[in-house]
């Protein structure tokens, strides 16, 4: 019975999700302690445009996303929001 229920938890995400969730994965510690959390217990769930808010984000270049995430640099205006949703769900 869990297999089967694992199975439709598996079939109830889209094929677009599944990109976004295999893109967010980094490699880099800095970005995987915000990111991985995130995918695991919000992505899923979250609503149409907080997902694009996110795969906008996966899709900004590691060095910029340290600097954004350490606030070494201010990040472009169309992802503080995705930004600080992520550093507040980990604080």
């Amino acid at each position: 019975m869990t297999n089967n229920t694992s199975n439709q938890n598996e079939q109830e995400i889209s094929l677009a999700d599944r990109k976004v969730i295999y893109r967010a994965r980094r490699g880099l510690k800095e970005l995987d302690y915000y990111f991985d959390p995130y995918v695991r217990e919000h992505f899923v769930h979250a609503d149409a445009q907080e997902k694009a808010d996110f795969a906008v984000l996966i899709d900004q270049e590691d060095p910029d996303l340290l600097d954004w995430f350490m606030g070494v640099t201010t990040p472009p205006a169309e992802l503080v929001g995705v930004i600080n949703r992520l550093k507040f769900l980990k604080g």
